[in-house]
This record gives structure tokens, sequence and C-alpha cells, in this order.
């Protein structure tokens, strides 16, 4: 949610930055100001009729203690509790419109951003070379079936298309990767937290992925009451909200925190031939990292952020590149993205496996998450950043493409050994 503050000290500001990220809200942005004005009329009109209404009822004992007939004034009374009631059910209305254009608004890019979409994204740096290839290259589908990693059919069979299933070796060399993300974020100081698969409504909406893509989930109605919990489309959507309607001492920050969830998204896929196989699914596993900083820290951890996800990929021995996202590409709530992207042989170019983001104040704003300054003693919102770091579901098939040989066979990255029994090669069956 952005700063009613910056909204009226610069409407036109507000509207151009939003329309860097390629969304009109014009009309939005003005009923917002509207509806600020007509709440701020509301409220001190509410508080002159109780102001009256108290000083009425202080005067009654003295009119009847002089004898005075008080008909008049209890009926003056009855008129002022009728209008503040009316008031107040108009206030109800005014304010729920007002959130609800509050939360249909995106994030502000930052400024340095290049304004549209993804045409506009900056690569930053690149880190080794392309693989090349000896052979004609397979298939990451077909390495994976070859090499009894993954049953697609069963998958299918189990759970409908855009499911798949580990299976022996597949399954073990998942969890090593998986082994492998967890291990470097506890060596870095990382705190791991397990959440709840199945959220409430409000985690979404603080995380900034609700109202909007609210259709864009699984979610599960309770046979027994009203309530409804979605299954987590990533761990941010959890670590969002930890300390929702919270407020920590300045001394508890940065909170650095990662997860691991499988995470699952109603996604269309696509039935491109490139992109065949475990690229885009329902359900894919995920190591997120996730933090909160005071403002002033938030660039920092940004950049810390950025560098764990780029070791990762390192330590896996991939050619990969860092790209600085434009405006209209990041998603609507983060100010700020980073793209960590690996080349997957069979799909012809650079795929994201990891996304770095800084949302600033939006989501605490959201969740109402702040901290008390130590010097002033006043809350502050506190900034809340996350990465991947990092999903498998295209670490996994780059990782047998690159590391294919001759012989149909694939060499285990070093890194991934030790949770393997010390297995190098994966051969053929």
């Amino acid at each position: 949610m952005l700063d009613i503050k910056r909204i009226k000290e610069d409407p036109q500001g507000v509207k151009a930055g939003l329309k860097a990220k390629g969304v009109d809200c014009d009309e939005t942005v003005d009923r917002i100001l509207e509806l600020d004005g007509q709440r701020r009329a509301l409220i001190m009109q509410t508080e002159t009729k109780k102001a009256e209404q108290n000083r009425i009822s202080k005067e009654i004992p003295k009119l009847k203690k002089a004898g005075q007939d008080v008909t008049p004034i209890f009926q003056q009374m009855a008129e002022l509790k009728a209008a503040i009631a009316a008031d107040a059910q108009t206030l109800d209305k005014v304010e729920a419109e007002y959130r609800t254009c509050m939360l249909a608004l995106p994030n502000l890019p930052d400024p340095d951003l290049a304004p549209g979409g993804k045409e506009n994204n900056e690569p930053l740096r690149y880190y080794g070379q392309p693989h090349q290839f000896a052979f004609p290259p397979q298939h990451h589908v077909d390495l994976c079936q070859s090499l009894g990693l993954i049953d697609y059919d069963r998958g299918t069979k189990l759970a409908g298309s855009g499911f798949w299933m580990y299976t022996g070796m597949g399954a073990r060399l998942e969890w090593a990767l998986l082994n492998y993300f967890i291990d470097t974020h506890v060596a870095d100081g990382y705190e791991f937290i397990l959440p709840p698969l199945m959220l409430e409504y409000q985690c979404g909406e603080t995380a900034g992925q609700f109202p909007k893509f609210a259709d864009e989930v699984y979610k599960i109605a309770n046979p027994t009451d009203d309530r409804v919990h979605y299954m987590l489309p990533t761990a941010e959507a959890a670590l969002a909200s930890v300390y929702r309607d919270e407020i920590l001492p300045e001394s508890a920050l940065p909170k650095k925190f990662f997860s691991y969830t499988p995470c699952f998204r109603r996604e269309a896929g696509s039935h491109r031939a490139d992109e065949r196989g475990m690229v885009r699914g329902h359900q894919f596993n995920k190591v997120e990292m996730f933090q909160y900083t005071r403002p002033e820290d938030s660039d920092a951890a940004f950049e810390e952020l950025v560098k764990k996800a780029e070791d990762l990929v390192k330590g896996l021995g991939f050619h990969f590149r860092t790209v600085k996202l434009a405006a209209g590409d990041c998603s609507a709530s983060m100010a700020r993205t980073y793209d960590i992207e690996i080349q997957i042989p069979s799909m012809n170019g650079y795929k994201e496996v990891s996304s770095v983001s800084n949302a600033r104040d939006y989501q605490a704003r959201r969740g109402n998450i702040r901290f008390r300054r130590a010097e002033t003693g006043k809350p502050e919102f506190v900034h809340t950043l996350n990465g991947s770091g990092l999903a498998t579901s295209r670490i996994f098939p780059a990782m047998v493409e690159q590391n294919q040989q001759a012989d149909g066979s694939v060499v285990v990255p070093e890194v991934l050994r030790k949770y393997l029994g010390g297995l190098e090669v994966i051969s053929p069956k």
C-alpha cells in the first residue's frame, strides 16, 4: 500500500511512476484523493457533533435543577445521536471504498528503473561461459526418463496435467539441491522457518498478491465454517505476515529468514515444445529468503540477497546473468527486482531461477508492520525484501541438460555429492 501522504503531496509523480509500470491508475488516484477528503470531513463533522452532545449532556442536570423543561433538550440529543450514527454509516462506506482503492494501487518503481516492460530489462553482469557440447544434447525430459529420475506420466495420472513425480535418484537429487540451499542459508545466519502451507486471505493481501491475483491460487473451503484458506504460491506470502499488526524494537532488526515449501500455483502453463517437462507446473519446491529491515538498511539488504542467490548458482557451476528488471516487469508489489537467469540449452535462451525484490514499505503498510525507533520512540514502517534461494523447477532441468555426457549420463555437481553418498555420475539404467 502506498503512503497517502505521498499521494497527496505529489499525485502527478505517483501517476507517472505507475505509468512507468505500464499501469494507468489516474482515475483511482483521483478517487483516493476525493475519498480522503470525504473521510477527513466526516471525521471532523462527527467529532464536532460528539463534542456538542457531551456539552449538552453536562447541561441537563443544571437545567433539571433549575426546574426547566428538558424535553426539547432530549429531542436535540436524539437528533444528534441519529446524525452521528448516520455519519458513522457513511464513514464506514467511504473508508471501505478508500481501502479498496488503496489496495488496488501497485507499488511505485524505484526512480532509476527503466520504464516499460521486459524489452527494457538491463543485463548487469554475466558469470562463466555458455555451455558447449561436442555431441547432440538431449532434452531434460528424455534424460530424466532414461535415467529414471522423473516419471511424468504417473505424475499426470496422480494429479493431472502440470504435475510430475520424482523417483529414485531423481527424488534424492531434488532433496540434495534443497539441502544445499538450506545448509548455505543456515551458515549465513538466516533463521529457518517452516510455515503453514494453507494460509488465510490476509496473508495474500499483505504480500500484495490479493485482491488482484486472488483467482490464481488454489482455494480450500472449510466445510464447518465460512473461512477460506489458500495453498501458498510462495513462502513470501507467509513470511511477509509473520509480524503483521506488530511493532518490533529497532534492536530486533534486521530479521533474516528462509523457508522451504512446496509452492502451488494455478499457472496455465505452456504447451510449447521448448517448455515441456517441469519448467512450468502447478507444484514445485522452493527455498525463499526474506528480510525485515529498517528503511535505511534495505538497499544493502537487497544487494546481500542478490549476492546470495548468485553464489548459490555459482556453486552449481552454471553460466548465468543478473538482470535489472524494467519497471513494468517488476511485480505489482515490488519497487525493485533483479533476476538471476541461467541457460537451459533446450530452451534456447535464459530462464529466471531467482527473483530478488525490494518491496520498500509497501507490504509493511498493507500489514501494519512497524518498528519503534530507539532515538525517537516513534513507530515507523519496516522495509521487506524477498528472493528465491532457490527454486528447483528450472535448476533441475538446467543441471541435467548442462551436465549431460555423450553416453546419456549426467555428472552430479560437486556441491551435491555429499548428500548423495559421494555419487559423481548418474548413469542410464
